[in-house]
């Protein structure tokens, strides 16, 4: 009997590999690693240093526990070279083939690269899996300060958890606020109001143009010729989702690999999952989503078709100076947002011009709010 196979060892990858594996005992599954293969929470990065997570204990479960609690082969440093979707085969780097009987890419994404000038350009620092943060991690003995580009959910998270290591961090971004594609302006407000209160400095309008080395350290020129130096320079600009091999296989691409509510690509046989999928339109890189994809995925390759729902699925931001939780409307949604503030917390709604309530986000005391406003909210994928 040929094997379900699972590209990816990520919580994309080994949540499917765990909900298929309750549901079917028996066919060979195979999971595929380009790393160590261990279980860790991704999410779990850009809080760590406030944890006191090192790389080590960050790892819940080593490759070999995972393979034996799932009943599968998992190969860790496993590079895939090819996917031949009519022989329904994948080839690796050291020329060796697999048959498959479903392929499920859970391919995961890749930091977007700015294109910056200078002597030190390479020297940009990026956290998007375990052995990323290790090297951060290590780097950090001394530091007083980090320039981090980008003021997004994992900028921003990351500059307040540097504050618990002691170090100030200056966030760069050429929004003109934070969480600015999240967040209405009130609220995005405020949680500027309370990261800087905190230790943490922003530089908006602005984009970095060069990295330097200098005495101390590194020089970021930005856009506007005002500089900021730092002992490290850190990206969170967003990821791209890893289409590459999907599209040298043929499967339909997007911003991310194509895929309907069954999360079948365009090639029979062959699933994506995770931050690699583009699900009916939608690419989310939140654990909720993958959580939903998982365990639909997971039944239909155990024999019962299942599409997957996506609920109103609220995103937890780990900024403790400003606890806040903010499901976005939809993208293309119209309407409004209503924004009230109090000393202790922010409630603001996001309404559709019918009424509806489309999304919402909540800080401080209002947090408590998420579940009920949460129920009120209609599903992207009902």
């Amino acid at each position: 009997m040929n094997p379900v196979i699972v590209l990816g060892t990520g919580l994309a990858g080994y949540s499917v590999a765990r909900e298929f594996r309750r549901l079917d005992k028996a066919t060979p599954l195979l999971v595929v690693s380009r790393d160590h293969a261990g279980f860790y929470s991704k999410p779990m990065l850009s809080n760590a240093l406030a944890s006191k997570k090192t790389a080590q204990t960050l790892v819940m479960k080593l490759a070999d526990k995972m393979a034996a609690e799932l009943g599968a082969s998992v190969r860790p440093h496993t590079h895939l070279q090819h996917i031949d979707t009519a022989a329904q085969r994948i080839t690796l780097d050291d020329g060796e083939t697999l048959v498959y009987r479903d392929l499920v890419l859970a391919l995961g994404a890749d930091p977007i690269r700015l294109p910056l000038e200078g002597d030190a350009a390479d020297a940009v620092l990026s956290v998007n899996d375990l052995d990323d943060y290790a090297r951060f991690a290590e780097r950090l003995d001394g530091v007083k300060r980090v320039a981090i580009l980008g003021a997004g959910l994992i900028g921003c998270e990351f500059a307040n958890d540097l504050l618990a290591h002691g170090i100030t961090p200056v966030v760069i971004d050429v929004a003109d606020r934070p969480l600015s594609r999240l967040l209405p302006e009130a609220a995005s407000a405020r949680l500027r109001e309370r990261l800087e209160a905190a230790g943490v400095q922003f530089r908006f309008d602005v984009a970095a143009k060069r990295i330097e080395r200098v005495a101390n350290g590194l020089r970021v020129t930005l856009s506007d010729d005002d500089r900021v130096d730092a002992e490290l320079v850190l990206s969170a600009i967003g990821l791209r989702p890893r289409t590459a091999l999907a599209q040298a296989a043929g499967l339909a691409v997007n911003r991310g690999v194509v895929a309907d509510r069954w999360l079948a690509t365009s090639a029979p046989h062959v699933y994506a999952i995770g931050d690699c999928a583009e699900v009916e339109g939608h690419t989310l890189p939140y654990v909720l989503p993958l959580m939903q994809q998982g365990r639909a995925l997971a039944a239909t390759l155990a024999g019962t078709p299942t599409p997957v729902i996506y609920p109103a699925m609220p995103v937890t931001v780990k900024t403790p100076a400003c606890p806040t939780v903010v499901c976005p409307p939809p993208i293309n949604a119209v309407g409004s947002w209503d924004t009230e503030l109090s000393d202790d917390g922010c409630t603001a709604l996001f309404h559709g011009n019918d009424g509806s309530l489309l999304g919402f986000a909540v800080m401080g005391t209002a947090t408590t709010q998420k579940q009920a406003l949460a129920a009120r909210v209609a599903g992207l994928l009902p």
